[in-house]
């Protein structure tokens, strides 16, 4: 990639082998943008439609040689056709008041996080984070981050975290009060992204790296239609029980 600041290039580093986050079977290596190259909102935005995410400051993929199991995941918001339990999702928490706001370090976003890790990711790493490594997680200062809040009668139940890109919305995090697990809150805000997509004229709602099979990963496969990005190019996702443009059977999660 060329950069608009002459012939500059951009360069990619690859990682060492590392224990897999998630086919603790398996080792895996990351290929990351030099992070020390000028990014503007305007790479981030091309990267992404490459099918690469972003953490922190950092922008990557997954490069391992011998597995293929991560796959960049998008939703076309104006095709989308939710489900019976998501239409249900989505009326359960007509009650909710959303709010967006910009980057920034709120003590009550943090708090909930803090709660949110402890209690559904203990011993994860993430819920050591103190005050720096939950900013330097979330927000980098060539990104546009929004921070969108859920309220009920003012009390705050989960904050979705944004990246606004050329073509959509770009899924950073979801975090959410564990006590409202009946709520769907996670399912909640990717509904309300492709709403909001829809509504603002976008195209997209990339939603990270789907892994079809790894349990907590295979349910970004449940917003269809949704597109996978696979040797340089995106395609529809065949839905369950049907042969993939590869001839292979498709996810089988439902």
């Amino acid at each position: 990639m060329t950069s608009d600041q002459g012939s500059r290039r951009l360069s990619l580093y690859v990682t060492g082998d590392h224990e897999c986050a998630y086919l603790p079977d398996r080792t895996a290596r990351t290929v990351f943008v030099d992070p020390n190259f000028p990014l503007k909102n305007g790479h981030y935005s091309a990267l992404i439609r490459q099918g690469m995410r972003r953490s922190g400051r950092y922008i990557y993929h997954p490069g391992c040689p011998s597995c293929n199991a991560c796959q960049s995941l998008r939703v076309p918001a104006r095709e989308f056709q939710p489900r019976r339990r998501q239409r249900r999702c989505w009326r359960l928490n007509g009650d909710l008041r959303s709010t967006v706001r910009s980057a920034g370090f709120h003590r009550e976003h943090f708090d909930l996080y803090r709660h949110y890790l402890s209690t559904r990711h203990p011993g994860g790493g993430m819920d050591a984070h103190d005050e720096a490594g939950y900013t330097d997680f979330l927000i980098c200062p060539w990104a546009e981050t929004r921070f969108v809040e859920f309220r009920l009668d003012g009390r705050l139940l989960a904050v979705t975290v944004i990246d606004l890109v050329a073509d959509g919305f770009s899924a950073v995090y979801t975090f959410f009060d564990p006590v409202e697990t009946r709520r769907g809150l996670g399912s909640y805000a990717i509904l309300w992204q492709i709403d909001a997509a829809r509504r603002y004229g976008l195209d997209y709602v990339y939603l990270g790296y789907w892994i079809a099979e790894c349990d907590k990963m295979r349910y970004k496969a449940d917003y269809r239609p949704c597109e996978v990005y696979r040797s340089g190019a995106w395609e529809r996702l065949a839905p369950p029980g049907t042969p993939s443009a590869h001839g292979e059977p498709s996810d089988s999660h439902t």
